[in-house]
C-alpha cells in the first residue's frame, strides 16, 4: 500500500512538471492545456518510476524521465488520431475534431519538441540515444502499419512487430531508462525491460480485442474502427486464416466498409475463432511478462505484476 501511495506521489509530481512552462501563445496554451487535461492510465510513466525507484536520490530526475515518456507517448496519440482521423480520445473529442489536421500535426510536434528540450536538460546521453531510437522505431511501426490496410496476406510475424514497434517499445523504453537513471546494474535492466517489452505487447493486443468486443461508452472511441479503417489486426487475422473461400469473401466486402454491421463483423470474427486465437497469443506475452517480472525484487515485481493485470482486465 506504501508503495502505491508512493507511486501516485511520484505521478502528481510528474503532472505538475507536464502543465509547467506552457507557452503564452494563445492558441499553443489552448491546445496543450486541452490535451493535458486528463492524464490518461499514465503506464509508461509509472515503468519510468517503477523501475528507477531503486535510487530515489535522483528525485526531481525521475520526476523530470517521467514526463518527457509521457510527452513522447501524447505526440504519438494525437498524431495517431490525425493519421486514423479518429473523432475522439480517452472520451472526449480528439484535437483534430475540434480544430484541424493541422493544429493536430502541429501541437504533436511542438510536444515532441518539449519532450527533447526536457531530455537535454536531464543531461544523459544514454537516456537521449534510448528515447529518440524508442521515437525513431514508434514511426517506424505506424508507417509498417500502413502496409496492414487492406494487407489480406500480412503474416503473424508482421503483425507482431508492429505490436513491438507501436506499444512494446516505448514501454520497453520507459523501463529502461529508469534503470539508467539509477546506474543499475545490466541484469536488473535487461529485466525490468524485457518484462516491459512484453507488458507493452499484451496492452497492444488487448487494444486490438476491444476494438471488436468493446462497448464505445467505455471505450472512449469508436468501436469495430480498425476494420472500418481496413487494418488487419489480429482478430480479423486469425478469423481470415480459418476461412474457408466464401467466408474470406465476406471478410473481404467487411474489411475497410465504413458502413460495416457490428452485429456482422461480431458474429463473423468469433465463429472464426478470431478472438479466441488472439486471447491464446495474448497469454503467449502475458507468460513471457510473468517471466521477468519474477526475477525482480519484491517490491518492484508485484508492482509490474500489478501492471500486467490492469492490462490483461482493462476495459478501454
Amino acid at each position: 500500500m506504501a508503495y502505491k501511495n508512493s507511486l501516485n506521489k511520484d505521478l502528481k509530481e510528474v503532472n505538475k512538471l507536464l502543465r509547467q512552462n506552457i507557452s503564452t501563445e494563445k492558441s499553443i496554451a489552448d491546445l496543450y492545456t486541452y490535451i493535458f487535461n486528463k492524464n490518461g492510465k499514465q503506464l509508461r510513466a509509472r515503468l519510468s518510476l517503477i523501475s528507477s525507484s531503486r535510487d530515489k536520490r535522483q528525485g526531481k530526475k525521475r520526476f523530470k524521465l517521467a514526463a518527457i515518456i509521457e510527452l513522447l507517448h501524447n505526440a504519438t496519440l494525437i498524431h495517431d488520431d490525425v493519421v486514423d482521423e479518429s473523432p475522439t480520445r480517452r472520451g472526449v473529442k480528439s484535437v483534430n475534431n475540434i480544430w484541424t489536421n493541422a493544429h493536430g500535426v502541429l501541437i504533436g510536434d511542438y510536444i515532441y519538441s518539449k519532450a527533447f528540450v526536457l531530455m537535454v536538460e536531464l543531461g544523459s546521453e544514454k537516456i537521449a540515444e534510448e528515447l529518440s531510437s524508442a521515437s525513431n522505431e514508434i514511426s517506424m511501426g505506424e508507417l509498417i502499419q500502413l502496409d496492414a490496410i487492406g494487407n489480406t496476406s500480412i503474416t503473424l510475424s508482421r503483425l507482431e512487430d508492429i505490436s513491438y514497434f507501436k506499444t512494446g517499445r516505448l514501454f520497453e523504453a520507459s523501463a529502461r531508462c529508469g534503470a539508467l537513471l539509477c546506474n543499475s546494474r545490466k541484469k536488473y535492466t535487461n529485466n525490468i525491460s524485457n518484462c516491459a517489452k512484453n507488458l507493452g505487447i499484451v496492452f497492444q493486443i488487448k487494444d486490438d480485442l476491444l476494438d471488436y468486443l468493446g462497448n464505445e461508452v467505455e471505450l472512449g472511441k469508436p468501436a469495430f474502427q480498425d476494420i472500418k479503417e481496413g487494418k488487419v489486426t489480429y482478430p480479423f487475422y486469425f478469423a481470415y486464416k480459418n476461412a474457408n473461400s466464401n467466408e474470406k469473401k465476406i471478410l473481404d466486402t467487411m474489411l475497410g466498409n465504413k458502413k460495416v454491421s457490428h452485429a456482422k463483423v461480431s458474429n463473423i470474427i468469433n465463429k472464426l475463432n478470431g478472438i479466441k486465437e488472439t486471447e491464446n497469443l495474448a497469454l503467449k506475452y502475458i507468460n513471457k511478462c510473468r517471466v521477468s517480472a519474477c526475477k525482480l525484487d519484491n517490491g518492484i515485481q508485484q508492482e509490474m505484476l500489478k501492471l500486467l493485470d490492469t492490462s490483461i482486465n482493462r476495459i478501454k
